[in-house]
């Protein structure tokens, strides 16, 4: 006689056991409804990302590569009039939404999450025989928010970028199984399997912020990885039990491997104030066309123009600038840049960024064009710009100083930037969606868009959405 299977965990009591069986558990009825408001703003500020990006040169690279080797599928990507497999799509349209550093971020565990949750849990949709719920699928994505986080504070959040690791795609992989898994209504004992299956698969090396195209992909591999992982268990397939407290090779214990923090892991983080405390109103929204830890530098370039506008308009007789950051910001965007450039080293450069904010009086996508990256007035200020790595300053603060030839100094310091404190507000996001989607979609799809978002709750099923964003799209920089 074959023993039933269990539906719980191998040790419920373990942490792991215990965020499978709150996943498991949650109803979209446990949530606050401010959560669930702002979670509808977050999830059009992740539209935006990926229509914006579908057709970026890098973004159409690598789809004609996919689709050069993809039969047609069931999943549709964004921006193309194309369906094509569930892995496949979800890992282009999450290249999409991080193809232009526009996305969210979280404050206390760097990832992005929309470019990891929405493109695995639209992809997930398209392989279900019922219909797929807008309610189901804000809950969805409302788990990937909160267990993302967690996994990247069990390893101190940030810290982990100092260690060479990129902690979006180190966590990420967690957060889109544990959101489709729960999409897939899998048990406790399945959502181990899923989230030992998706950790296994966890990588990503941030050398790619350099010159590389790769990391506009990295959180794609986990969408990817992580709606396969939750595919596999749904299908009996079993992972790696109690994944991310065991001793030898256990998530934790090897991507801590080396911190010299002590304890060398915060096993606690993974489920501590579940249902509680929300990560959620951690994620923070980008106002800038750029890395997040290069707001700063933007936001003190920006209040030194309020303030001294016309000597900031003197670009001839600066002398020096100087940016001051701490140890997460210097180690992430205060390498040296040297031209060429390509947009993702300029998008991560503090130097450069903070003279884009000089010359353009902005940083917004027109700014990192191909030919825009070869301006002499820019690399002139560049090659004028030193980063240092400072003490003493807020967790999130920044300082710039700009030194003329006439012996004038200005400098601005800022304790967090704009999006941190404060927070976007959600009239800020649909802002930011009516501005950056003007010219990439008509007005008609965007209004459709943006009612069919804010409507998730009572929407019947979600592929609808899905089929707005599957119509072409312009690119924003043509």
């Amino acid at each position: 006689m074959t023993s039933p299977v269990s539906t719980q965990p191998m040790d419920p009591s373990g942490p792991t056991g215990r965020l499978c069986q709150w996943i498991d558990s949650m109803s979209l009825s446990d949530i606050p409804e401010s959560i669930k408001t702002r979670a509808k703003y977050l999830i059009l500020d992740g539209l935006t990302c990926a229509l914006v990006g579908a057709h970026l040169p890098w973004s159409e690279k690598a789809t004609n590569a996919i689709l050069s080797i993809e039969a047609p599928g069931v999943s549709e990507v964004f921006g193309w009039e194309r369906k094509i497999s569930p892995m496949s799509a979800a890992l282009l349209n999450s290249t999409f939404t991080q193809g232009f550093e526009l996305d969210d971020w979280h404050s206390e565990a760097p990832l992005h999450s929309n470019s990891i949750i929405l493109p695995a849990l639209f992809a997930a949709a398209s392989t279900r025989d019922s219909k797929t719920a807008g309610s189901s699928f804000l809950l969805a994505y409302l788990i990937g928010l909160e267990v993302g986080p967690r996994v990247g504070k069990a390893l101190y959040g940030a810290d982990i970028l100092t260690q060479g690791w990129h902690s979006g795609a180190v966590f990420g992989p967690s957060a889109s199984a544990a959101a489709v898994s729960k999409l897939f209504s899998l048990n406790a004992a399945q959502t181990e399997d899923a989230l030992g299956i998706a950790c296994t698969q966890a990588c990503g090396l941030m050398s790619a912020q350099f010159e590389s195209e790769v990391k506009r992909m990295q959180h794609g591999f986990a969408a990817r990885n992580g709606l396969l992982a939750a595919i596999l268990a749904k299908g009996g397939y079993l992972g790696i039990k109690k994944v991310y407290e065991r001793e030898y090779g256990g998530f934790l214990e090897m991507f801590s491997k080396g911190n010299g923090r002590n304890p060398q892991f915060l096993i606690d983080e993974v489920t501590k104030g579940l249902g509680e405390k929300w990560q959620t109103e951690n994620v923070k929204i980008k106002p800038y066309s750029a890395m997040a830890a290069t707001h700063g530098a933007i936001d003190c370039v920006r209040k030194l123009q309020a303030e001294r506008p016309e000597e900031m308009k003197r670009l001839g007789d600066v002398e020096k600038i100087v940016l001051e950051m701490g140890e997460v910001e210097f180690h992430h965007g205060g390498f040296e840049v040297q031209r060429p450039l390509t947009s993702t080293g300029a998008q991560m450069s503090a130097k450069y960024v903070a003279v884009t904010q000089i010359v353009d009086g902005k940083v917004l996508p027109p700014s990192f064009r191909f030919d825009m990256l070869e301006r002499d007035e820019v690399w002139s200020l560049v090659e004028r710009t030193t980063c240092v790595l400072t003490s003493g300053l807020a967790k999130w603060g920044q300082r710039v100083t700009i030194a003329f030839k006439d012996g004038t100094k200005l400098s601005a310091e800022v304790a967090a930037p704009r999006g941190v404190k404060p927070d976007l507000s959600n009239e800020e996001i649909v802002a930011k969606w009516k501005d950056l989607t003007k010219g990439v979609i008509n007005d008609a799809r965007r209004d459709r868009i943006e009612k069919l978002c804010f409507g998730l709750e009572d929407l019947e099923d979600v592929m609808e959405l899905s089929a707005e964003l599957a119509g072409i799209t312009n690119n924003p920089i043509a």
